[in-house]
Order: structure tokens, then sequence, then C-alpha cells
């Protein structure tokens, strides 16, 4: 019999997540009944919203229990199958196969990809769920209109990188939000935004007065926290403000005081919608069609952040809640 390693919740976060936090232990992995299929894990995704996970606080996802093995989105190889719809050798991609080197599941909790598209670790990433949310979050919720000035933040992260490009096939004028120097010249240089503001080593109020002289009229939002409130405050008339995320406040212990904002959006007549990638589910297939299509013409380039080793995603994961991933995070499993 197999032994499994799987990564643990040994126990709940209070805060900034630790490694202590965290457990690698080994299990026998049991013989599949009928119904179902194991998987061996090639790449594991690390997404902000597991840190929602771990805690007890209510959310859309539900939490996890000391013990548990943590939970997140993967790609992997069926490498046996008691179903009809898979068979030994499929690439699938699953929202919760979790922490693990290898997975049993059910066909409803998976869905096979082709590897012809585009690499297989998209599907976790550009053709998955971080493409699917810039897709639908600035499309749908942000409704975009050609000349519109549109600010994302957290613009060098798996969404954000994407829904600035998206904003520029869209025909609008991009300012994105990032920190450091290094993410400000990657969304200038290599994605072709309009602008970028280092909120690290620059005044975030000032800056969007000289890139947004106008206003904001669409604001992806991944971070909440003092940056929105600085761009709350620049909203132009009818504004639209996509919640897709609010990273800086997930390991928070204690409420953090901010701007009220009902005064800016009722007299901008803005709206401010909070939204979750499954509520588009039905139309993925849109989306992928078209965002595989924007790859192959040049339109949309994805930048990813591969960290080798399933043993290493609890310090990758934590390096993640503290802005340090540059791309798409990634843990490579295994070839």
């Amino acid at each position: 019999m197999s032994v499994n390693k799987q990564i643990i919740m040994k126990t709940r976060p209070e805060g900034m997540p630790k490694l202590e936090n965290f457990e690698i232990i080994e299990n026998n992995i049991p013989d599949i009944r009928h119904g179902e299929v194991l998987i061996k894990i090639l790449w594991l995704s690390l997404d902000p919203y597991m840190r929602g996970r771990m805690s007890k606080a209510k959310s859309y996802a539900a939490s996890l229990n000391e013990g548990d093995v943590i939970i997140g989105g993967a790609v992997g190889r069926v490498i046996k199958s008691e179903t009809n719809e898979y068979k030994e050798g499929d690439i699938v991609e699953g929202f919760t196969l979790g922490w693990q080197a290898y997975a049993i599941t059910t066909p409803a909790s998976i869905r096979k990809i082709n590897p012809d598209l585009a690499p297989i670790q998209t599907a976790v990433g550009v053709l998955g769920m971080p493409g699917m949310t810039a897709f639908f979050g600035l499309l749908y919720v942000g409704k975009p209109i050609p000349g519109d000035t549109v600010v994302v933040s957290a613009a060098s992260g798996a969404v954000g990188q994407l829904v600035g490009q998206i904003a520029k096939i869209a025909g609008c004028h991009v300012v994105g939000i990032a920190g450091g120097k290094e993410k400000c010249d990657f969304l200038l240089n290599t994605l072709n935004f309009d602008a970028a503001i280092d909120y690290k080593n620059q005044n975030v109020d000032n800056m969007l007065d000289k890139y947004c002289p106008n206003g904001v009229n669409v604001y992806f939002d991944n971070v909440g926290g003092s940056i929105t409130d600085s761009v709350i405050n620049k909203l132009a008339n009818y504004a639209r403000v996509a919640v897709c995320g609010v990273i800086s406040q997930y390991n928070l212990t204690a409420p953090e005081p901010g701007l009220r904002t009902h005064r800016a959006m009722l007299t901008n007549q803005a709206t401010t919608e909070g939204f979750l990638v499954f509520q588009f589910a039905q139309k993925y297939h849109i989306a992928i069609e078209r965002m595989a299509k924007w790859i192959k013409e040049g339109k949309i380039i994805y930048k990813e952040d591969v960290v080798e080793g399933l043993e290493n995603a609890p310090d990758a994961f934590i390096g993640l809640m503290n802005g340090k991933n540059f791309g798409k995070l990634l843990i490579k499993v295994s070839e």
C-alpha cells in the first residue's frame, strides 16, 4: 500500500499564520471504492482565500478543524479510476483536492482539462479560478466602458495582473497598485499598464490624484484596508467597485479603524458589489475560450511564482500573506 504525504492544520492561526500551525503527516492510501478516482497531485495552488478556511469566522468557505488536511485547488493525474467518467492518465483539476501528494475524490469534484490548450498548471491559474475571477469580476461586476479609468489593487498578483490586462483589452486607462519597484516595473514594462503605484514607497493618495485626474470609474479591490480607503475617496460619478478580496484584513486580531465609505458612495452615486467566482460557474467555458484565445494572440501574459516541493507549501503560504509572491503562486508537487 502506498503512503500519502499530507499537510494538516495542526493548530488554528491567530493573526499571521506561523509554521507551527502546520504539520506534515503520512498516511496509507486506502483502496478506492466504486465511483471514486485516485489522483496524483502535480501542481498545488496557493490562494489568499485559504486563510479564511483557517479561521472560525463566518465566510463563504467552510472552516477547517484542527487536524484537517488543508483544502486547496490542484491539478493532478488520474492513477486509478472506479468510474466511467475518468480513466487512468487523465489530467484533472479540482478545487478541494488539498495539500497532499494523492487525493481520492468523486467525478463531481473534478473536471478534465485539455493539456493541449496550455500548460496544465494554468488550470489553477490563468485558465482556472484566478482567471475566471478576473474575467467575470471585471467584465460582469465592474462593467468597464472604453475610456474608463480602472484601478486594480494587488495588481501583480494572480488575479490583479489579469484584471489589468483585460481592462486594457476593453479600452480602459489602467492603474495598478503593487508593493515594490520590481512589481511596478513589471506592470508598466511587461503588462503595459498605463500607470503603477508603489504603495510601499509612494503616497497612494497623491499618486491617485496624478494618474486619475477625473476620478476612478472602476475599482477592482483585492486588498481592503487603507489602500481601498484612498481609492474610494477618488471615485468618479457612477463608479463601480468590485470587491474580490480583502487580504489586508485576513490576519487581523482586532477590527482596524478605517474610512466610512457611505458618503463617497452616495455623493458619487457609486455602487459596490462583492462577488464570488462560483456564481459564474455555468459560464466558465465562455471565459476559458476567450482567455485561451487572448493568450495565443499575446494579449494576455501571465506570471507564475513556482515553489518546488509539497513540504514548502506552509512557508510559501505565509509568504503569500506577507505579499512576497510575484504572480500566481504555485507548488510544483510532482512531475
